[in-house]
């Protein structure tokens, strides 16, 4: 019942986006919004969204607790995955910059680099969206 709910509240959200945003960004909003509560049940306590940077260069989409380890999490959407899964747009650049915003995150929050981790989630607007979690995608000490 209240996954059809949350359901109901994501549609009215995504059409009131789509008033101010462009429709790719819209959705890619909508894809946080499912990738945040997909994320919630598996056990992550979400603490910020849309995370910039104070130079305004790099974003980090959801940032959660898993136990004692700091997530940052990476959410790509996609209307299909015709043309391959979603996670393959994270190349080296957007992981650099990924890196960067969440350094400085980690310095705010005074959390030591070692207990850091890098997620990416997929989601793909099927019906009903497709949701795939992958843990731990990227090296924290090569950055």
């Amino acid at each position: 019942m209240m996954g059809r709910l949350y359901e109901f509240a994501d549609v009215l959200r995504h059409h009131g986006r789509k008033g101010h945003l462009s429709e790719d960004h819209a959705l890619g909003r909508r894809g946080e919004d499912i990738a945040h509560r997909f994320l919630q049940r598996a056990g992550i306590t979400i603490v910020a969204r849309n995370f910039r940077m104070s130079s305004g260069a790099g974003e980090l989409d959801l940032i959660g607790w898993e136990d004692d380890t700091l997530v940052f999490i990476e959410v790509k959407s996609r209307r299909t995955d015709e043309y391959g899964a979603p996670d393959r747009a994270v190349g080296a650049h957007k992981q650099h910059n990924l890196f960067r915003a969440a350094r400085e995150y980690a310095r705010q929050a005074e959390v030591p680099w070692e207990n850091v981790r890098f997620d990416v989630v997929n989601v793909v607007f099927t019906t009903p969206p497709s949701v795939t979690h992958y843990r731990d995608v990227f090296s924290p000490t090569a950055a």
